[in-house]
């Protein structure tokens, strides 16, 4: 179960991650300040995928609790 989390953690967190790419690329207000430095962009991806590891994170817990949970009332 515990290899099982991590996989669904790791794939989670680059759709994730993707879809946070996609949304900034249509936000106006991004688009106008698409040219960074080096250091700021490598902030920004950063913080993309950290945001992005943590909803994976908080989804996959709700997930295998819920599932798990399930098991104790049924079972």
């Amino acid at each position: 179960m515990v290899k099982a989390s991590l996989l669904v953690m790791a794939i989670l967190t680059v759709l994730i991650a993707m879809g946070l790419r996609w949304r900034e690329g249509r936000a106006p207000q991004v688009a106008a300040r698409n040219r960074l430095d080096l250091l700021a962009r490598g902030k920004k991806g950063l913080d993309r995928w950290v945001t992005a590891a943590a909803l994976a994170a908080v989804f996959t817990l709700l997930v295998a609790g819920g599932l798990h949970w399930l098991r104790v009332w049924i079972g």
